[in-house]
């Protein structure tokens, strides 16, 4: 039988996943000892802690009151155990290997994972930046981060925040060439091009009601979004980028949004490791680490 401490160990792991299955991969354990752990709970404290549904499972008001109020308990045990535990401090010695993008890894990731990797001296970060989705058996890859979807079921994936794509141009470029008012007008215009590592081939523009086009004649060509984005505050061309590189760009007005109301469905920014054996603890930090935090710092600063 679990001890209260490990109780709620796995409920604020429950309560911060998406499933009851995505928190048992997390933990190591079985799908069915993380509900069973979660109804010993609402026995004891007679409240349900998630509505379930054979859809999906939603942590209730009293669920939310309860993992506020465990995580700082269970993160002062944790502190305890390792500044006193050797052995816990020789598991997080070691090389973490990630990919990215170029356009998140440089200027986001690095930001966003240097107080970790202050506070945790020992562990070596390799960051390989790239727009391939990497084999990350034979790139010994420990953490993935991407834009679109994973088709590797040998991968655990999970959803960190949508990426907004929007067609944006430079006011000097405007007014130079006209503001287009329709797609057919915008194809006679300057346009960007951004070439897909993977295939050599041009990746299309998106709009709603899944309407695209491939540039014709780019008045500029790159394998490199930032590259993208600079070209675009120059003025050399429209072009179409996420949210996370142009946000900051349209609030000081250096750059404008075209046609916002046929913008396509977001892009899902996810985060993957692989589905093989136990998961370091190094690791595990650093890929929690990400999980929570790098959604937040993809917003507009």
């Amino acid at each position: 039988m679990l001890n209260r401490m490990e109780l709620l160990r796995i409920f604020c792991c429950a309560a911060e996943s998406a499933s009851f299955r995505e928190a048992a991969s997390r933990l190591g354990i079985s799908p069915q000892a993380v509900t069973r752990a979660v109804q010993d709970l609402e026995s004891q404290f007679g409240e349900q802690l998630f509505h379930r549904s054979t859809r999906q499972v939603r942590i209730t008001g009293f669920g939310e009151r309860l993992a506020s109020e465990a995580r700082p308990a269970l993160g002062g045990v944790d502190q305890l155990f390792q500044r006193h535990s050797r052995e816990q401090r020789q598991d997080l010695a070691g090389t973490v290997r990630i990919t990215a993008p170029h356009s998140i890894g440089r200027d986001i990731l690095l930001p966003l994972l240097a107080p970790l990797l202050h506070e945790h001296p020992q562990i070596e970060l390799d960051l390989r930046l790239s727009e391939l989705i990497a084999d990350t058996v034979d790139e010994r890859i420990d953490i993935g981060v991407r834009i679109g979807f994973v088709r590797d079921r040998s991968y655990i994936a999970r959803v960190i925040a949508p990426i907004h794509l929007q067609v944006v141009a430079a006011p000097a470029l405007l007014q130079r060439c006209g503001v287009p008012n329709d797609v057919q007008a915008l194809q006679e215009l300057p346009l960007s091009a951004l070439v897909d590592q993977n295939t050599g081939r041009i990746w299309p523009w998106y709009f709603a009601g899944q309407q695209q086009f491939v540039p014709s004649r780019p008045a500029f060509t790159t394998d490199d979004q930032q590259s993208e984005c600079a070209a675009a505050l120059a003025g050399l061309c429209i072009a179409q980028l996420p949210g996370y590189l142009i946000d900051q760009h349209l609030a000081s007005g250096r750059l404008q949004a075209l046609m916002p109301d046929i913008a396509p469905e977001p892009f899902e920014l996810f985060i993957y490791r692989p589905q093989r054996g136990p998961v370091a603890a190094r690791v595990r930090l650093v890929y929690d680490h990400l999980f929570q935090h790098l959604g937040a710092a993809l917003s507009p600063r």
